[in-house]
């Protein structure tokens, strides 16, 4: 029978009783070395500013990708400094799904292990497994994703002027006021389409955490299956097309909430009291 993951990450170690899973070693690890890696730049960059010289080599390699991103991040925000801003949480989202997914590739990851009791038998628990597979850790990206978006979206434009996006009450005031029959009915389906909108931020957090779950899960599973059928050079092709969807899925997954960070960012078009459409001059400029 082939040793099929199971779909919850699986204890290690308990720690004062919190647990540890393999999963959890995995992102551990991950943030360590994002941390380690973090420190030897800032010790390069500041050599080399504090020596008056531009950074070179690899630093330069690096400052190309930080620009190539911000590039790629300014056509959805036209914006710079909207982009600068997004910059820490998108592009940390972004490395650490594809590090985490990479690192679920590497030799050793799923069969390295303990010996434990599950369910009255004795199997091998691997000490190492993607961290993308633990619906936990997309759950918890998903969720500081939207919950980021909606705190810089009160920040940028105003608590009562945000919260109308989804409680339409102050439009329902004004149509009220002007005693208007179709700006009432106008206003009264729009507040209802504001109680929708509601259901649709829970379904951007349901749809980013199960859509990366679900594409490294399957990809953990499909590898399994493959090398467990097929030893030697066959799965080397597999390997390659997951190298391929962990990048696509931190790009799905980043750029989904760089459109979410700039649309609750930007104000909402308003109604002037002659009932035309006017836009305010703080939306974002076109590029």
């Amino acid at each position: 029978m082939l040793a099929l993951p199971p779909l919850a990450a699986e204890e290690i170690i308990i720690i004062n009783n919190f647990s540890v899973t393999n999963t959890f070693i995995n992102a551990g690890l991950t943030v360590i070395g994002f941390a380690v890696f973090a420190f030897l730049i800032n010790l390069g960059v500041r050599k080399y500013y504090k020596a008056g010289k531009a950074p070179k080599g690899l630093l330069n390699f690096f400052e190309g990708t930080l620009e190539m991103l911000l590039g790629y991040f300014d056509q959805v925000t036209h914006s710079r400094a909207k982009s600068i801003k997004f910059l820490p949480l998108v592009g940390t989202l972004f490395f650490f799904i594809v590090v985490s997914n990479w690192i679920g590739l590497l030799p050793g990851i799923g069969s390295i292990g303990i010996h434990k009791f599950v369910h009255g038998q004795l199997e091998l628990v691997p000490l190492f497994r993607p961290a993308n597979t633990d619906l936990n850790m997309t759950l918890a990206m998903a969720v500081v994703a939207v919950v980021t978006s909606h705190v810089l979206g009160v920040a940028a434009i105003g608590f009562f002027k945000y919260a109308n996006k989804f409680i339409k009450l102050g439009d329902i005031y004004h149509a009220v006021k002007s005693f208007n029959p179709v700006k009432i009915l106008t206003a009264i389906v729009e507040f209802f389409v504001g109680l929708i909108e509601i259901f649709s931020e829970v379904a951007k957090v349901v749809s980013l955490s199960l859509r990366l779950f679900g594409n490294v899960f399957a990809g953990e599973v499909l590898l399994t299956v493959i090398g467990s059928l097929i030893a030697y050079f066959v799965p080397l092709p597999f390997i390659a097309l997951e190298i391929i969807v962990g990048v696509v899925q931190a790009t799905v997954f980043s750029m989904l909430t760089l459109v979410y960070l700039t649309i609750a960012t930007t104000e909402i078009h308003e109604h002037d009291s002659h009932g035309k459409e006017t836009e305010d001059l703080q939306a974002t400029p076109t590029a």
